[in-house]
């Protein structure tokens, strides 16, 4: 799931995979082994430099709705 959806932010912000490496202060390896499904279960710190380079919340990053108030 995690990894259609960062793929598709990723498209949708127009950057390539290294790119979104150099935003999130991640290696590009970090980013194709998440985006194959091989990296199943990214550490909370991943995830959080993930969204930051976003600029969104960790529940918009794994596509997860939340209750509108």
């Amino acid at each position: 799931m995690l990894e259609k959806r960062l793929k598709q932010l990723r498209k949708k912000a127009g950057w390539s995979q290294q790119k979104l490496a150099e935003k999130a202060g991640l290696s590009y390896n970090v980013i194709t082994k998440i985006e194959q499904g091989v990296a199943k279960r990214p550490s909370i710190q991943t995830m959080m430099k993930l969204a930051d380079a976003f600029e969104i919340g960790l529940d918009e990053l794994v596509g997860r709705k939340t209750k509108s108030s």
